[in-house]
């Protein structure tokens, strides 16, 4: 709130003053629910775990880390979205929203990534989830250069800045609303990504958004 306020308003202003005002104005940040325990499989390939909770990149495409997370709209129906998230920058790089939790959903992630970005070659970080274990997903990383790496069982901090994605955009979208469609939440996740990376100002990322930070580093670069 004190990065927006000071980024586009003539303001000065510190934290302790925000603060200060939003109790004032009986203003409350959202909560975030605690994630469900990890579910055991029975995977076809593992990795070590590479990027060794090192969360830090110098440059966009260097390190990417990818999960899937659950949503509820209507009285029962779930949907499933599956993202790709960079180190360097903390953008979305790719994501897929989908009515199962399957391999499509997870290749489709990968190939929007892939394509888009086709000279990354980064550490892919997951956690072991059924699909990230398979051997064709395994030959589409090798296939494109990338060095897998997975989180160790029921070691949900390894992927901890994946975690803290979702659990901003649960926070800051999906717990305020009540969805009553497959498209209503769709769109709104298509919404929120978007200005996740366009127009929400981080801290550590110097104040910028995500996509101004990757413009950033390549200048710096150049």
């Amino acid at each position: 709130m004190t990065i927006k306020l000071n980024r586009e308003n003539d303001f000065d202003v510190n934290e302790k003053r925000i603060y200060r005002l939003m109790k004032i104005l009986n203003l409350k940040s959202v909560c975030r629910r605690r994630k469900k325990n990890y579910v055991k499989s029975t995977p076809q390939i593992t990795a070590q775990n590479i990027l060794n909770r090192e969360f830090t990149a110098d440059n966009f495409g260097e390190k990417w880390l990818t999960d899937v997370t659950e949503m509820k709209y209507g009285i029962s129906s779930k949907a499933y979205l599956s993202a790709i998230l960079d180190l360097g920058d903390k953008s979305i790089v790719s994501f897929v929203i989908g009515k199962s939790n399957n391999n499509d959903l997870v290749f489709k992630t990968f190939d929007i990534a892939h394509s888009q970005y086709p000279d990354a070659k980064p550490i892919f970080h997951s956690d072991r989830g059924v699909q990230y274990t398979t051997k064709a997903f395994k030959r589409k990383l090798d296939q494109a250069e990338m060095t897998q790496s997975m989180s160790r069982v029921s070691r949900c901090i390894d992927n901890g800045p994946m975690e803290a994605f979702w659990g901003m955009l649960k926070s800051e979208m999906y717990y305020l609303k009540t969805f009553n469609s497959y498209d209503e939440l769709g769109q709104a996740v298509i919404d929120y990504i978007d200005y996740y990376n366009n127009g929400r100002y981080q801290k550590k990322l110097n104040c910028m958004t995500p996509i101004e930070y990757r413009n950033y580093l390549e200048d710096k670069v150049a």
